[in-house]
C-alpha cells in the first residue's frame, strides 16, 4: 500500500514532483552515498560488506562475459548500476511505497536509457555509415523488418516493465481491499506472502529481464 507517497510529493514553485520522481532521487543519493562510503577503503582481506560488493561485481561480470564476451566488461558500471537501480525500485512495496516502476513514464525513461546505450554503442564501434547499412542487412528488403523490430523492441521492453509492476500493485492493493472488508487484523501478517512474491520475487525477475534483454541487445544491435 502507498501509504507514503504525500509525504514524497515536493512542491517547487509551479512545479509538482511527484512521489516516483522524488523515490528515484532518493535512491539515486542512497547508490552514491553507499557506493562512496564502501568503495573508499577497500582492503586486501576484505569484510563482510567488501565481499558482498565483490560478488555483486562477480555476478554483473558473470553476465556480461557469458552474453556479451570479454571485451565488453567495459559495460559493467552500466549494467551494474541500472540492475541495483532498477531492482531497488521494484522492491519499494515491501516498506508501503508503490513501485516507481508501475508509472509508464519511468519505465520509459530508463527504456530510452537502454535503446541510447544499445544504439549508441553500435554507432561508436562501426560508425554512422555502417550502422545504417545494417538495415539493410543481408538484403535491401528486409529494411522495414529491420525498422520494424528496433521500434517494438524498446515498445516491448517498457510495456513489460510496467505491466508486470502495475499489476503487482492491483492485486496487491485488491488483497489489501479485500482483507480490510473482513477486519483489519487481516492485513497484518496475511499479505506477507503477496508482498513476497510481487515485490521479491518477480520484482527481481523483471530486473534480470530487463537487464539481460539490454545486454544481449547491445552486442546483437552491434552485430547488425
Amino acid at each position: 500500500m502507498n501509504i507514503f507517497e504525500p509525504m514524497f510529493t515536493v512542491k517547487i514553485g509551479s512545479i509538482v514532483f511527484q512521489g516516483p520522481v522524488v523515490l528515484q532521487w532518493g535512491i539515486m543519493i542512497f547508490l552514491i552515498i553507499v557506493g562512496i562510503l564502501f568503495t573508499r577503503s577497500l582492503k586486501v582481506k576484505p569484510g563482510k560488506m567488501q565481499v558482498a560488493l565483490e560478488m555483486l561485481y562477480d555476478t554483473i561480470s558473470n553476465v556480461i562475459g557469458s552474453n556479451m564476451g570479454e571485451k565488453y566488461m567495459g559495460y559493467i558500471p552500466f549494467v551494474g548500476t541500472l540492475a541495483l537501480f532498477l531492482f531497488m525500485m521494484n522492491t519499494l512495496g515491501l516498506i508501503g511505497f508503490h513501485e516507481p516502476t508501475e508509472d509508464l513514464n519511468v519505465s520509459i525513461a530508463l527504456t530510452i536509457i537502454s535503446i541510447l546505450v544499445i544504439h549508441g554503442n553500435a554507432i561508436r564501434k562501426n560508425g554512422l555509415g555502417a550502422y545504417l547499412k545494417g538495415y539493410a542487412a543481408p538484403h535491401w528488403a528486409m529494411i522495414p523488418l529491420t525498422i520494424m523490430e528496433r521500434v517494438v523492441f524498446p515498445v516491448a521492453l517498457a510495456l513489460r516493465l510496467f505491466g508486470n509492476m502495475l499489476a503487482a500493485v492491483i492485486i496487491t492493493e485488491l488483497l489489501y481491499k479485500w482483507l480490510g472488508g473482513i477486519t483489519w487484523a487481516a492485513q497484518i501478517g496475511l499479505p506477507i506472502v503477496a508482498h513476497f512474491y510481487f515485490d521479491i520475487f518477480d520484482g527481481t525477475i523483471q530486473t534480470i529481464i530487463f537487464i539481460m534483454l539490454t545486454v544481449v541487445n547491445i552486442k546483437l544491435v552491434e552485430k547488425h
